[in-house]
Order: structure tokens, then sequence, then C-alpha cells
């Protein structure tokens, strides 16, 4: 492994590190709305993804390739069905009309 090669796994290992301190301090209150924004980032890493599996340069970034873009679209595709689960929550169930007992059981009139 040469220079550049330490230095990527040097990055990815500190990016690493500073994203797990990062959202492990994130508040409950603020979840939805930062995982909107990571999914929009998914979706970037996915189209990322599909360029070094497209790239046809060797076997092994061609099989990394694929492998980042199947964990990318199930990190993509899960966060939105959280997202969407999480707002369900907050939605309200319309309102029922009530109906009178009374006129309820009165048979109408024919004409």
């Amino acid at each position: 492994m040469n220079l550049t090669g330490f230095m990527q796994l040097y990055v990815f290992m500190l990016a690493a590190f500073v994203g797990y301190q990062i959202i492990t301090r994130v508040p409950p209150l603020l979840h939805t709305p930062l995982m909107s924004a990571t999914n929009a980032i998914s979706a970037i890493s996915l189209v990322g993804s599909l360029v070094v599996a497209g790239a046809n340069r060797d076997r092994v970034s061609t099989i990394l390739g694929v492998v980042a873009v199947t964990a990318a679209t199930i990190n993509m595709v899960g966060g939105f069905v959280i997202t969407d689960r999480m707002l369900k929550m907050f939605r309200r169930e319309p309102a029922t009309p009530k109906v009178d007992a009374a006129a309820a059981a009165k048979p109408e009139a024919t004409k």
C-alpha cells in the first residue's frame, strides 16, 4: 500500500470517527430533519458509487463499487421509510362527523 492508500484510509477513519461523534450528540427533536438531510447525502453517495462501479478500472474497484451501490441504496431507501413512518406519527386523523342518536333512530318520512 502506497502513501496515497494510507492517506485515504486515514481520511476514511477520521470521517467515520467524526461522523459517529456528531450523530450521537443529536437531540431527538432534531432527528427527523437531520434524517431528511442524511437521505439527500445518501442519494449523492449513491451517484458517486455508481460512477465508481461503472468506471471499469479493475475487478476490485468494480466489486467495491457494486457493494457501495448496494449499501447506499439500502441506506437511502431505509432512511426514507423511517422518515415517512416518523412523520405519520404526527398526522392527525380526519374528524368523523358526530351523528345525533335521536335523529338516527327516526325513520325518514317518504314523500
